[in-house]
């Protein structure tokens, strides 16, 4: 079970903690151990230092409001586009610049690495740019075949 603390906004929108010994943590961050295969379990609420100060082990063990305001600061905090389709990528060899359409509209990004593409299933993918800025592929079975054919170097 979820361990027993107090989750709130302070006058700034930051969120605060306090703990089960009755101690307050201003600022607090939550942090998905599994953001895409398991983004309901495992919640570390961590201070400015990295520390964690509380964990939920799943957040539908919460109650409802307290589940609704973490849900939405990780909404806030979290940022990951979806890519719908790759329109080209500059080059074979790194750094190369990706051209692609996501769930929020068209961008580019630099990918550094081959290594920056993590294979999380046979046909998702996670894709992190140069800026540190996380891309999905959910599944590339859904992209259409220009898209699956530039992507398959990577999956491979």
């Amino acid at each position: 079970m979820t361990e027993t603390f107090t989750l709130e906004r302070d006058d700034q929108g930051r969120l605060g903690v306090t703990d089960t010994q009755g101690r307050r943590h201003e600022n607090v961050e939550p942090i998905r151990a599994f953001p895409i295969s398991e983004p309901e379990l495992w919640i570390s609420l961590c201070d400015p230092n990295g520390r964690e100060v509380a964990q939920v082990r799943d957040l539908n063990e919460l109650p409802t409001e307290q589940r609704e305001l973490l849900r939405s600061e990780l909404t806030r905090r979290e940022f990951v586009p979806v890519i719908q389709r790759i329109e080209s990528i500059s080059s074979l060899a790194e750094p190369c610049e990706w051209f692609v359409e996501t769930d929020r509209g068209p961008t580019s990004f630099v990918l550094n690495s081959d290594e920056h593409v993590r294979k999380l299933s046979p046909d998702k993918a996670l894709i992190l740019d140069s800026h540190g800025l996380r891309y999905l592929v959910q599944d590339a079975r859904q992209l259409d075949s220009h898209s699956r054919k530039l992507l398959a170097r990577y999956l491979s």
